[in-house]
Parts: structure tokens; C-alpha cells; sequence
């Protein structure tokens, strides 16, 4: 049987030196084990450590490198890597999907990442840097200057003028040049439709260029001709000036210089009274509002020549109609006229708003009602005209009382059939030319 080094050594040597040196060789033999597996854990552990700090170095490096490429605006045509001159889009984007995640860098790494991955890595970060490149030139192409097709001319310039609203304005003056008493004159009434056509026109026009600051902040209005680039300043003011010159001369010359002489003061009211006023005072609606009111007095003084009390009770009605138009409308706005900058009564006196409302539509049965006694009318235009009137103003006072949307929607939607309606009662409702007491002379 075998013995053990202690007990050999205690043979050897005896006594107090023996004891001493079986005690030593027995102690480095129960300790030696645990120091070498200590020293080993260290030691691995801190090889670990070090291959955990150089890979999230190198993934450091590369994310700076990644925020510096998106960072740089690139020019419109960026230089490609020679991996995406080989590689498709499609078939890069798709590599991309199929990319392994890579683990979250607070854990640790059991191995150290191979060069394939750090290439994987590199070869993503240039493929995004390219992606977020290549998306920010086409945005850039988006918002550049739009060229000019003669086809889309015609679009562009109808947009420019508000084709829908010249068609309103030229409506109601047609309506007040056939109230008008006298005979019907064609070749007046096609000259001074023309002409209050035209000179709209040139009024919305020279309105669209002062605004394009303000109308691209609106959502409403951002995407005029004008605000997009699809036409120049210089080509808008040039089709305003071709618009007001040939109307104003048509209107003064073809009908009768009172005629042109209104024409004239509705196209400044409108583009230096009422266009600069939106951004300083509520009373830019008021303004706008005798600016709505002048056209049916110009086909009233087109047919007769003169200012009659008829042609004042027609601009009153479209003067008054327009508030609850236009409040209505603009209620649902407030946050596009405040993004523009404009000083609406929906956005600084929403009290107000909603009160002006409310009186103009109760101020249209009065006027209703005073149209035959100006000899306009007959008497059964107030009776058949009053169940409209109501409507209006009821939608009116709910607008009033519930200071929302919905009210707002129901009073501007019933004021677009309101007003063409309530000219027709009119026009059905006509006094006789031979009827006593209708003012007015015909127009030579």
C-alpha cells in the first residue's frame, strides 16, 4: 500500500523540523487547487470583458458613422456604394429584412464577433445612409418649381381667378340687372356679365399673389397655383392686369361709366381694403361683405343707368346674406385662418361670430319684407320667401346656442341653396314693367 507524501516526509525527517514541514506540504496541497481554479476564473473573466468592450467600440463606430451619413445632406444624386451598384434596391431592402437582430450590447458576448458580421453591419449602415438619401431627393424634386404644360394652363388660371366664385359674383349681377325695371337689353346683359366676369378675376388673382405666404401655412389654401410653383408672380399679375383692363373698359364704354365706375372700386376694396385688413382687424369681414354686395348693384345701375332704392335693397340682401355664409364657414377653419394668421371673428370673437350670425339671418326677413314695398316685388314674395327665411334663421340660432361644428356645417351648407333660391322667389315674384309706382328709368 501506497503512502502519502506527508507521511513519507514525516519518516524522513523527525521531530519538531518534521512536523513542521509535514504541516506546509499538507497546507499547499489543500490550497493549491482552489488558487489555480481563482486565478483561472479571473482570467477568463476578464478576457471576456475585454472582447465585450472591443465589440461595443466597434458598434460604436459604426452608429456614429450611420448618424454622421444622415446628418450630411447629400447632393440630389448620391454616390453609390460598389455593393449597391451590384446589388438591386429591391434585393438590398430585402437583405436588409433578413438581417439577424443583433443582441443588445448589455449583454455579455460569450464569443467575439467574426469579421462577417462587422461586414454586415457596414454594408447596412451604407445601405440606410443611401435609402434616407435617396428618399430626401425626391422630396427635394417634389417641392421644386413645377413646369408649365399649355395644357394645364387653362386649370391653373381657373384656380387662380376662383372660377367659383367669379361664377357667384356674375350670378348675382345677371339677378340684379333682370330685376331691374325696363326692358331686357341682351347685348347689355352679356357686355356687363363679361365685364363683371372679368373684373373678378383680376380681383381674386391680385388676392392669391399678395396671400401666398400666408395661404401656404393654411390647409385650405396650400395648394393654389401660386403656392405650389405651377405659375410665376410675374405670369399672375400679367393675366390680373390682362383680366381688369379689357372688364373696367367693358363696363365703362360697353354699358355705362357708373357701371365701370363700381367696377373700379370693387376691385380696389377688394385687393387694398379688404386683402391687407384679414391680418390686422375683424373688420376685414364687414369689408368683404360690401365687397359681395356691389355686384348685384352693378347689374341694377347696368340696366338702368342709376342708384336706385331697388339696387340698395339687393346689396343689403347679399350683404347680409353673408355673414352667416361666411361665419359658418369659417367656424370650421379656426384653426387654418390662426395657422395663417388671419384676424377672423371665429378666431379672436367667437361670441361675436356667432351672435352677427344670428342677426343677419333674422335681418334677411326684413328685407324680404321691404322689397315690394320699394317696388321690386310683389306682395307674395315675403309670404312664399318667409318659410326659407325661417329655416336659415333657426339654423342660425342653433349655430348661436351649440357653438359647434355641426350646427356651423348645417347653417353654410343651407346658405349655398338659400341665396339662388331666394333670387329665383325674386325673380318669380317680379313687379310689372306697367305696375304703378316702380322706380327705376329703362336704360336708353
Amino acid at each position: 500500500m501506497a503512502a502519502s507524501p506527508h507521511t513519507v516526509s514525516s519518516r524522513l525527517l523527525t521531530g519538531w523540523v518534521g512536523g513542521c514541514v509535514w504541516y506546509l506540504e499538507r497546507r499547499a496541497l489543500q490550497e493549491s487547487p482552489h488558487t489555480f481554479m481563482h486565478l483561472f476564473r479571473s482570467v477568463s473573466k476578464q478576457w471576456i470583458t475585454f472582447q465585450h468592450l472591443t465589440f461595443l467600440r466597434r458598434m460604436y463606430v459604426t452608429q456614429l458613422n450611420r448618424s454622421l451619413n444622415q446628418q450630411v445632406k447629400r447632393k440630389p444624386e448620391p454616390v453609390s456604394s460598389p455593393f449597391l451598384e451590384k446589388t438591386p434596391l429591391g434585393q438590398a431592402k430585402a437583405e436588409i429584412c433578413e438581417m439577424r437582430p443583433l443582441p443588445p450590447p448589455s449583454l455579455p458576448l460569450p464569443r467575439k464577433p467574426n469579421e462577417k458580421e462587422l461586414l454586415e453591419l457596414e454594408s447596412a449602415s451604407i445601405i440606410d445612409s443611401s435609402l434616407d438619401a435617396e428618399k430626401e431627393t425626391k422630396e427635394e424634386k417634389h417641392w421644386k418649381e413645377m413646369k408649365l404644360h399649355l395644357d394645364d394652363l387653362p386649370g391653373i388660371l381657373a384656380r387662380l381667378s376662383k372660377i367659383k366664385l367669379t361664377a357667384l359674383v356674375v350670378s348675382t349681377t345677371s339677378a340684379g340687372f333682370v330685376l331691374a325695371p325696363g326692358p331686357f337689353d341682351w347685348p347689355c346683359f352679356l357686355l356687363t356679365s363679361l365685364g363683371t366676369g372679368l373684373a373678378s378675376c383680376a380681383a381674386n388673382s391680385i388676392n392669391q399673389f399678395f396671400e401666398v405666404p400666408f395661404d401656404s401655412n393654411m390647409n385650405r389654401t396650400k395648394n393654389r397655383p401660386l403656392v405650389r410653383g405651377q405659375i410665376s408672380p410675374l405670369l399672375a399679375v400679367t393675366f390680373a392686369t390682362c383680366c381688369a383692363v379689357p372688364g373696367v373698359a367693358l363696363l365703362t364704354w360697353g354699358v355705362n361709366p357708373l357701371t365701370g365706375a363700381l367696377g373700379v372700386f370693387n376691385i380696389f376694396l377688394y385687393t387694398c381694403c379688404y386683402t391687407p385688413l384679414k391680418r390686422i382687424s375683424i373688420a376685414n369681414t364687414w369689408v368683404g361683405a360690401v365687397v359681395g354686395a356691389v355686384p348685384p348693384v352693378m347689374g341694377w345701375t347696368a340696366a338702368t343707368g342709376s342708384l336706385d332704392a331697388g339696387a340698395f335693397l339687393l346689396g343689403g340682401i347679399l350683404y347680409s346674406w353673408q355673414f352667416p355664409h361666411f361665419n359658418a364657414l369659417s367656424w370650421g377653419l379656426r384653426e387654418d385662418y390662426s395657422r395663417g394668421g388671419y384676424c377672423m371673428m371665429s378666431v379672436t370673437h367667437p361670441a361675436l361670430c356667432r351672435r352677427v350670425a344670428l342677426r343677419h339671418c333674422l335681418a334677411l326677413i326684413g328685407l324680404s319684407a321691404a322689397a315690394p314695398a320699394l317696388h321690386v316685388t310683389t306682395w307674395t314674395f315675403p309670404v312664399i320667401s318667409l318659410p326659407i327665411n325661417l329655416y336659415i334663421s333657426y339654423l342660425g340660432f342653433r349655430f348661436y346656442r351649440d357653438a359647434d361644428r355641426k350646427s356651423s356645417r348645417k347653417l353654410f351648407f343651407c346658405s349655398l341653396w338659400h341665396l339662388p333660391l331666394l333670387l329665383l322667389l325674386m325673380l318669380t315674384c317680379k313687379r310689372p314693367p306697367g305696375a304703378s309706382g316702380a322706380g327705376g328709368e329703362p336704360r336708353s
